[in-house]
C-alpha cells in the first residue's frame, strides 16, 4: 500500500485554505479549473475498470487497470485522506506551420510537456495545505489515481461518449491531476449532468470504430493505445493509422463542445518548442540516443525506441514516396536484426510497390507472415 511520506508540522493543523485561494495559487501555472471531491472509494470507476478488464477491452493496457483497488481509493495514497483537489490545465495550442517532406502527426497533448506545469500548479496547492499542517500529495499522469472520475465528482465536467472528460464550458483539451489530502475541504454539491445528448460525432469520427458504446473504448482498436502498445501493430489498423505516430485526436476534433468552446482556453508557447510533427525519415535514420533525447519524454514501453521506429515505418508505408531516400531507409530496415522492424519494413515496402527490394523469405515466422499476407 502506497502511503504519503509528508509529515505534519508540530502542533495542530489550522483551518484549510479556501478553494478560491487554492485556485489563485494554481492559476499562474496554467491551471484554469480546480475542484474538490470527497476522498471516498470511486465505486463507479472501480466497477467499470474491472468489468472492462475482464472483458478484454483494456487490451493489456496497465495504468489504472493495473490495480483498480488502488487507483480508485485515495486513502491508499494518503492515510486518512478526506478530500481530493483536482486541477485541469488546457493544452490546445495554435497550429504550427506544416513542414515540407514526410512528417507524422503527434496528438496535441504531447506537443509539449503540459504535465510539468500542471504538477507545479498542484504542488503550489499541496504546499499551501502542508503549511497549514495537513498531509497533501500530488498525482498527475500517474496510475495511482483515476483523475477523470475525480474531476467528474468534483463538478468540473461530464463524460463524453468518447470517454473523455468534457469540462463544462471548455471541452476536452485538458490534462488532469490531483492533490490527495486529509484536509476537510468543501466539495462540489453534485457532478455536472451529461451534456452530449444524442450527439455521436465522436463515435462516427473514430477511424477504427474503437468507441463500442457510450463512454466505452475498445483499446484493441484505439490508435492512441496501439501506438504505445509493444509488439506487432495490428495489420488491419495500419492503413487507418495514416500519418499518426503518437496519439490520436480524431474523437476530440469532432466533438462540438470541444471545437466550439476549447478556443476560450487556447495557450501559447515559445516558437520552435513544439513537437507537433515528426520527420519520420530522420527518425528512422537516427540512433537510439538521438531518439530518446528528442522524444524520450513520451511513453515508450521499456523506453525502447523500436516502438517509435515501428510506428514511423507504418507512416512511410502510408504516405512515403518511391524515392532514393525512402528506398534506402527501407533497405536498412529490411535487413535489421529486429524481426518486428523487419516485418513492418516489409509491409511498408510492399505497400509502396517496392517489392523488388523485399526478400523472398525470412527465418522469423512473423516476418514470413508479412511477406505472404494480402495487402
Amino acid at each position: 500500500m502506497r502511503r504519503s511520506s509528508a509529515r505534519r508540522r508540530i502542533g495542530p493543523p489550522t483551518g484549510p485554505a479556501g478553494l478560491d485561494e487554492l485556485r489563485e495559487l494554481a492559476r499562474p501555472h496554467g491551471v484554469t479549473h480546480l475542484g474538490v471531491a470527497p476522498a471516498a472509494v470511486l465505486h463507479r470507476a472501480r466497477g467499470a475498470l474491472i468489468e472492462r478488464r475482464d472483458a478484454g477491452l483494456h487490451d493489456g493496457m496497465q495504468f489504472t487497470y493495473r490495480n483498480p483497488e488502488r487507483s480508485t481509493d485515495p486513502a491508499q495514497a494518503v492515510e486518512g485522506a478526506r478530500s481530493v483537489v483536482v486541477g485541469a490545465k488546457p493544452y490546445l495550442l495554435g497550429e504550427p506551420p506544416v513542414p515540407d517532406g514526410l512528417h507524422a502527426r503527434v496528438a496535441r497533448y504531447a506537443w509539449v510537456d503540459h504535465y510539468e506545469a500542471l504538477r507545479e500548479g498542484l504542488w503550489a496547492v499541496a504546499h499551501r495545505l502542508r503549511a497549514d499542517g495537513w498531509r497533501a500529495v500530488v498525482f498527475a499522469d500517474d496510475n495511482s489515481m483515476v483523475d477523470r472520475e475525480i474531476a467528474h465528482q468534483a463538478g468540473l465536467g461530464w463524460f463524453g461518449k468518447s470517454s473523455n472528460l468534457l469540462i463544462e464550458g471548455a471541452g476536452s483539451w485538458f490534462v488532469l491531476g490531483s492533490v490527495v489530502t486529509d484536509a476537510p475541504l468543501p466539495t462540489a454539491p453534485a457532478p455536472v449532468a451529461d451534456g452530449c445528448g444524442p450527439c455521436h460525432r465522436c463515435v462516427d469520427a473514430c477511424p477504427t470504430g474503437a468507441i463500442v458504446a457510450a463512454g466505452v473504448v475498445d483499446a484493441s482498436r484505439c490508435l492512441a493505445w496501439l501506438l504505445q502498445k509493444p509488439g506487432v501493430f495490428p495489420r488491419e489498423h495500419r492503413a487507418a493509422l495514416g500519418d499518426r505516430i503518437y496519439g490520436c485526436d480524431d474523437c476530440q476534433e469532432a466533438c462540438p463542445p470541444t471545437v466550439r468552446l476549447g478556443e476560450r482556453f487556447r495557450g501559447s508557447v515559445a516558437p520552435g518548442t513544439l513537437d507537433a510533427t515528426v520527420d519520420v525519415l530522420a527518425l528512422l535514420e537516427g540512433d537510439d540516443e538521438a531518439i530518446l533525447d528528442r522524444w524520450g519524454r513520451w511513453y515508450l514501453s521499456g523506453r525502447d525506441p523500436r516502438w517509435l521506429r515501428r510506428n514511423a515505418l507504418i507512416v512511410v508505408g502510408n504516405g512515403g514516396r518511391r524515392d532514393e531516400r525512402v528506398t534506402a531507409v527501407l533497405r536498412r530496415y529490411l535487413a535489421d536484426r529486429d524481426d518486428i522492424l523487419r516485418g513492418h519494413a516489409v509491409w511498408a515496402a510492399r505497400r509502396l510497390g517496392l517489392d523488388a527490394i523485399v526478400p523472398l523469405t525470412d527465418d522469423d515466422a512473423g516476418v514470413l507472415a508479412e511477406l505472404t499476407a494480402a495487402l
